[in-house]
């Protein structure tokens, strides 16, 4: 699975109440809540971000509460996957669960700025930034997990294996 977008760069312990802010927990609908998706610390990311972007972050990117708000959010706002140097684990589990791809790659975070593009390949790990001409590696997802994301996240991909027995 090929990755490929605009980046948008945040610094260190962005919490689950930055990636969506805790006045709009009680909205279920993925949509309502990609509307405000990273709004307390970037007023303009809803209006700038298209499909497929890239999230990269330094640090413990998604501390705070066990939300599945947030990376629902950020995967329903069209962002592709987050890179980042760490993730809080919680939001790691999460975001898989819904199909959004994390990489953890300190190089990339480093040598990656607002504003460039990145190509990400996660059966091999490999990032990309075509606009500097640099490449990095993360871990690779095994099948198993890349199924589950090409799946769209846990639930899809449990029916899809439910199904397939039957």
């Amino acid at each position: 699975m090929k990755l490929s977008g605009k980046v948008f760069k945040y610094g260190a312990n962005v919490d689950t109440d930055a990636i969506i802010p805790a006045r709009y927990l009680n909205v279920s609908d993925p949509d309502e809540l990609a509307k405000h998706c990273m709004e307390d610390i970037d007023t303009e990311f809803v209006s700038k971000v298209s499909k497929d972007d890239i999230i990269v972050a330094t640090t413990n990117f998604g501390c705070g509460s066990s939300r599945e708000h947030a990376p629902l959010a950020i995967k329903t706002v069209g962002v592709s996957c987050v890179v980042a140097k760490s993730f809080a684990r919680i939001f790691m589990r999460n975001a898989i669960n819904i199909g959004l791809p994390l990489l953890e790659s300190a190089e990339a975070v480093d040598d990656t700025d607002a504003g460039d593009v990145l190509e990400v390949e996660l059966e091999s790990g490999k990032i990309v930034n075509t606009t500097k001409n640099q490449t990095f590696t993360a871990k690779a997802y095994p099948e198993f997990m890349l199924e589950l994301i090409e799946a769209g996240g846990l639930v899809e991909y449990t029916k899809r294996k439910i199904s397939a027995k039957g």
